[in-house]
């Protein structure tokens, strides 16, 4: 971990994925709440850097950390150390996913075991392991889900079955976490086009959104800050996405 170490006197909240897309908008979320931001990453340092840069230059507070969390000790490490340095984890943000392109009879093994392990089992093992601390800050879990969870995409089947478990983790979680721990979760439709999309794409997306818009990561950020400040809520999902899902 690197920037802003040692123990803040902040609430302090890890966001994983933090260097990007949604989970770089939740980061700066969070730190304009006034939390210390653990930005996490794996490959994309110069992001991740840059997120942790915005956040301390607007007064705020961050560090990043880089783990592969396809890696159980990586995850078991990231919050080890997050508990070593600060005595304390208030927030998990469960946002690091990978979204693969993978039609039937085109899927590979390797792809399969990736989102799997990235998108299901991190933010599993994540929980395990913060779940003492985040017990003792009576603290929360905010899972990053998808509208996927709730649809059938035919091109997109192993990364639906992957939202779809993290909507029965958050329930589980919940369940058993109670009452020291509250966890729910986020699922967001269209707030950003998946790389390689065309505007064709994003036009098609708004009619037939009942909202006849796209969404932003704003969207998302506030649902998550929502759902840390919600005291008598846990294991609820909230779809975040236009009212695709109400769709006749």
């Amino acid at each position: 971990m690197a920037a802003a170490e040692g123990d803040t006197g902040l609430r302090v909240a890890l966001v994983t994925g933090a260097g990007r897309r949604v989970g770089r908008a939740i980061a700066l979320g969070l730190a304009v709440r006034g939390l210390h931001v653990v930005v996490h990453y794996n490959g994309s340092a110069a992001e991740a850097e840059e997120t942790a840069f915005t956040i301390t230059e607007a007064g705020g507070s961050a560090e990043v950390a880089q783990a592969d969390l396809r890696k159980v000790e990586e995850a078991d490490r990231l919050v080890d150390a997050i508990v070593a340095g600060h005595g304390r984890l208030d927030v998990l943000v469960n946002s690091a996913a990978i979204m693969l392109r993978t039609p039937v009879g085109e899927t590979s093994a390797t792809q399969w075991d990736d989102m799997f392990a990235l998108n299901v089992r991190a933010p599993y093992f994540l929980a395990q392991r913060a779940a003492p601390t985040l017990r003792a800050a009576r603290g929360c879990i905010v899972n990053i889900a998808d509208l996927a969870a709730f649809e059938t995409w035919p091109a997109y089947v192993p990364h639906s079955m992957t939202k779809a478990a993290i909507v029965q983790m958050t329930r589980g979680l919940a369940h058993a976490l109670a009452p020291g721990v509250r966890v729910n979760a986020v699922a967001p439709g269209v707030v950003m086009l998946p790389d390689g999309w065309s505007e064709d794409d994003a036009e098609h997306l708004r009619r037939t959104t009942p909202l006849q818009r796209l969404g932003s990561p704003e969207d998302v950020v506030q649902a998550v800050l929502y759902l840390m400040d919600a005291e008598y809520v846990t294991g609820e999902i909230i779809t975040v996405d236009g009212g695709r899902h109400v769709r006749t």
